[in-house]
């Protein structure tokens, strides 16, 4: 065997372990015990401590210095090029402090969880330093000398700086703000009221998970407080919830993570357990959420056949007509939370994440003045006050498990589907006609192929400019938004 095959194999390997410290992850979220929680820590930050020894482990810099990448195929220099960042950006952090951050963040997670259900920020807030502190010593090593922030944001993203995403994101908050003031202004539609049966949005979700084209045989559907999609290749799990008063969040939610999931699912099966087998970054990976569950799933033809399998499922729900229907699926409103948020206010709650912890990783912004920040931002941004921690600082479970550099990459995957939604649009012209029957095969066959497929072959921004035909600019994104609300709220 060639270095590049035993590098390959042993890659293999270390990949298969990663997939099972994910699956602990998706236990916890979902099964596992109250009670297990310590344990549970230990038994992260145990696969945490082998898989960090593998991914520096001698062997792999030699593997490394006796292969010629020049002389390799673009699929096999692409597994290199996967190589190569991870290596060197695991050999800079130290195996102590991986284990410490792994073993913290796991029992954080519960920490942050009972503080959230009792709505005491405090309670959260030393851990929530120990956090930051630890990522920051983390980003500081990876950085060797840079941008911190930067260096935290290549771990979901890279290739891109927190300067640039300010210059893209500083474009959209003057647009959204006054398309919402805009639309605040104007008469929309009533919300959804009643009470709809939980096991049947469960029902419902299934089918929703397989009209998007999700296969269940290579993956699940369960119940978690904030969803989530995990796996990857023949094992890709997703979770939703269910709220009595609000099965669109079930349903939203479902449709979303299947978008994620479907990217883990329709990789190429040849670089299954290989780096090339996992999504290229967290903005393209939102980008498959984003369009499937908004440009597709709440677009006016696919709600048209929404509401026919929703009258099915809950019999006379209160909505005349398909159209009525289609303005209450894509509702403006008031709310705190940034998983429930309408379509036009997502990007606003996340632009609000953005600046709170590249200020928290500079050291601009304390964990002790974290909570009357988050509460001033959203009332200038929203105009209306937070009413508790768990509608504010305390929603997120991402700070507790040391996910700093994650949040924008949600904004940045809505940039990329506008982009992606345009071009996917004039591609197939006939596409609504689909939609309306509850078909989107055609929309996630394209996806499939220009996107999915792929995995982590190209570089991010190359990904959506292969598919989409264009650099990612926030351009498409402002125009489909504006036209969209503009005609429902008839601006």
């Amino acid at each position: 065997m060639t270095a590049y095959d035993d590098l390959m194999e042993f890659t293999r390997h270390t990949q298969a372990l990663g997939e099972v410290a994910g699956r602990l992850g998706w236990d916890q979220e979902t099964m596992m015990p109250r009670g297990a929680a310590t344990q549970r820590a230990e038994e992260m930050a145990a696969m945490e401590t082998v898989l960090h020894a593998r991914r520096i482990d001698p062997q792999v810099k030699d593997w490394l210095g006796e292969i010629d990448d020049s002389a390799l195929d673009p699929v096999a220099k692409a597994q290199m090029r996967h190589i190569r960042r991870s290596f060197d950006r695991t050999s800079k952090v130290p195996a102590a402090l991986a284990t410490r951050l792994a073993k913290l963040t796991s029992a954080a997670q519960g920490i942050w969880a009972e503080a959230r259900a009792d709505n005491d920020f405090k309670a959260f807030a030393p851990t929530l330093s120990e956090v930051i502190m630890l990522k920051r010593e983390e980003g500081q090593a990876l950085a060797s000398g840079g941008d911190v922030y930067d260096a935290m944001l290549e771990d979901y993203e890279p290739g891109t700086s927190g300067e640039e995403l300010k210059a893209m994101f500083g474009a959209m908050r003057p647009v959204l703000s006054d398309l919402r003031a805009a639309v605040r202004e104007a008469q929309g539609p009533e919300p959804l009221s009643g009470t709809f049966d939980e096991g049947a949005q469960m029902k419902l979700t299934r089918v929703l998970a397989k009209a998007f084209g999700y296969d269940m045989a290579r993956g699940r559907v369960d119940k978690a407080v904030h969803p989530f999609s995990s796996g990857s290749g023949l094992d890709v799990r997703i979770t939703t919830r269910t709220n009595p008063a609000d099965p669109f969040n079930c349903f939203y939610s479902t449709i979303h993570e299947v978008g994620h999931a479907a990217y883990e699912q329709n990789i190429d099966q040849a670089y299954l357990l290989t780096p090339l087998g996992r999504g290229v970054s967290m903005g393209v990976h939102e980008s498959q959420s984003r369009i499937y569950e908004n440009q597709i799933g709440r677009s006016r033809a696919f709600t048209g056949w929404l509401f026919g399998q929703m009258k099915d499922a809950f019999g006379d729900f209160g909505i005349k007509d398909e159209d009525t229907f289609y303005a209450t699926v894509n509702r403006v409103g008031d709310g705190y939370i940034r998983t429930e948020a309408d379509e036009l206010q997502y990007n606003l709650h996340v632009l609000l994440r953005f600046d709170l912890e590249r200020a928290l990783m500079s050291g601009d912004l304390m964990v002790s003045d974290l909570e009357s920040a988050w509460n001033d931002r959203f009332e200038a941004d929203f105009g209306y006050a937070v009413d508790k921690p768990s509608h504010g600082v305390l929603q997120d479970v991402h700070w507790s498990v040391g996910l700093f550099g994650y949040f924008p990459t949600y904004s940045l995957g809505n940039v990329y589907a506008g982009c992606l939604n345009e071009a996917m649009r004039a591609a197939l012209p006939d596409l609504d006609s689909d939609l309306a029957k509850g078909d989107t095969s055609a929309a996630t066959s394209w996806l499939g192929a220009h996107v999915q497929s792929n995995g982590g072959l190209y570089e991010p921004r190359e990904v959506i400019e292969r598919a989409a035909g264009q650099a990612p600019s926030e351009g498409p994104l402002l125009s489909y938004l504006t036209e969209k609300f503009s005609g429902i709220y008839n601006l």
